[in-house]
C-alpha cells in the first residue's frame, strides 16, 4: 500500500510514520522532502514550498518506488503551505505557479492509495519546545483540510484524519491498512 501522511509541521507526522514503521519493517519511508533541500532555504517562502512539492511529487511517481511505502509529506503538503503563505502575506500564488503546482499535485496523488491527515487536535495537543511559524501552522492546516475536499486533487482517493494520542493515531492507521482477517 502507497501511504501518504501529511499534515502541518508540528502534527505528529514523524511519530506516526515511525512507530507504523517499526511495526511495518517491510514498508519504505520516504523522508519529510525538506531534508533534501539546500540548506540555503531555511525560512519558510515560495520557492522553498514548490521545491519541495516537486520533490514529493517526483518520488511519489517514480517507477521504482515499489507497493509498500509510507510518504512524510505529499505535494498536497506544500501546496496547502504555498497558498496559506498567499494568505498570510497577501501576495497570492501566480495563477500559472497554481495551476501547475494543482497538476502536479493531482498526477501524484493518483499514484497513492492512503492518504492520512493529521489535523491540528486541540484535545490531544503535541508535546514541542517550539512555536516555530505558529500563524503559517494554523493557516496551513485550515487550507489543507479544505484541500482534501477538492475531488479535483483528491479524485477517489481514500483519506483518513488521525486524531488523538500517539496509540490512537497508529491503531486507526494500521486498521486501515491491514488486511481484514
Amino acid at each position: 500500500m502507497r501511504i501518504v501522511v501529511s499534515g502541518t509541521h508540528a502534527s505528529g507526522k514523524s511519530t506516526v510514520i515511525s512507530d507504523f514503521a517499526v511495526r511495518h519493517p517491510g514498508y519504505l519511508v520516504l523522508s519529510d522532502p525538506f531534508d533534501l533541500l539546500d540548506e540555503a532555504w531555511d525560512a519558510p517562502g515560495a520557492g522553498s514550498f514548490a521545491a519541495q512539492l516537486r520533490i514529493a511529487a517526483d518520488r511519489l511517481v517514480a517507477d521504482d518506488l515499489g507497493d509498500d511505502v509510507i510518504a512524510e509529506r505529499g505535494p498536497l503538503d506544500f501546496l496547502a503551505y504555498l497558498l496559506a503563505l498567499g494568505d498570510l502575506t497577501g501576495d497570492s500564488v501566480s495563477h500559472e505557479l497554481r495551476e501547475r503546482a494543482m497538476a502536479l499535485t493531482a498526477e501524484a496523488l493518483r499514484t497513492v492509495d492512503l492518504l492520512v491527515v493529521l489535523p491540528l487536535d486541540e484535545r490531544h495537543p503535541l508535546v514541542h519546545d517550539f512555536d516555530e511559524h505558529a500563524e503559517l501552522r494554523d493557516a496551513m492546516n485550515g487550507v489543507l483540510l479544505d484541500l482534501i475536499e477538492d475531488p479535483d486533487l483528491v479524485g477517489e482517493l481514500r483519506v483518513i484524519e488521525l486524531a488523538g494520542d500517539r496509540a490512537a493515531r497508529l491503531a486507526v492507521l494500521e486498521s486501515v491498512t491491514e488486511p481484514a482477517a
